[in-house]
């Protein structure tokens, strides 16, 4: 018999920042929002052309013969926005193949989703496109939010100056 069915929130509540910690620092590793943008992009490219709306009692139907390729589209740009967030290496092709496909998406599916499509499509190409991975040199902090002296950054994290070539 469960006498308490709350007694598992202090615990969450106690694992909460360190989760809030690892997810910030595994979004900062991927192109997260561009892989956000571009997964939203295809929401409304896929859901505008099947939607039963009525306006006062009239049905309204965005259904056109560009069926199969909203679907295509709008199944293809989420898929790129998951891998997006799973893969950054894909960032310049994913980025590129959601930049094509949210300007085709405009002649072929409904004002590619009444421009919601192709608004949502261009930020999250062009960000995935202008995504660069953090460099391997930087130091990495400790949760209070100082540097570490680990790592191949342990000397710039200490002093807190880098050298430079010239």
């Amino acid at each position: 018999m469960i006498t308490n069915p709350f007694a598992g929130g202090r615990e969450l509540l106690a694992r909460a920042p360190e989760f809030r910690r690892r997810f910030r620092t595994w979004r900062g590793e991927r192109p997260f929002w561009a892989g956000l943008f571009t997964f939203a992009a295809g929401l409304p490219i896929l859901y505008w052309p099947y939607a039963n709306l009525s306006l006062g009692g009239i049905p309204l139907a965005l259904s056109t013969t560009s069926g199969a390729g909203s679907l295509l589209i709008g199944t293809l740009l989420p898929a790129l926005g998951i891998a997006l967030c799973c893969r950054p290496h894909l960032r310049v092709f994913a980025g590129i193949a959601t930049l094509l496909l949210a300007i085709v998406s405009f002649p072929v599916a409904n004002f590619g989703g009444l421009f919601l499509g192709v608004a949502f499509g261009l930020v999250g190409g062009s960000l995935a496109c202008a995504w660069l991975p953090p460099p391997a040199d930087e130091p990495s902090t400790a949760p209070d939010g100082r540097p570490t002296a680990s790592g191949a950054g342990a000397a710039t994290a200490v002093t807190g100056e880098r050298c430079s070539d010239t």
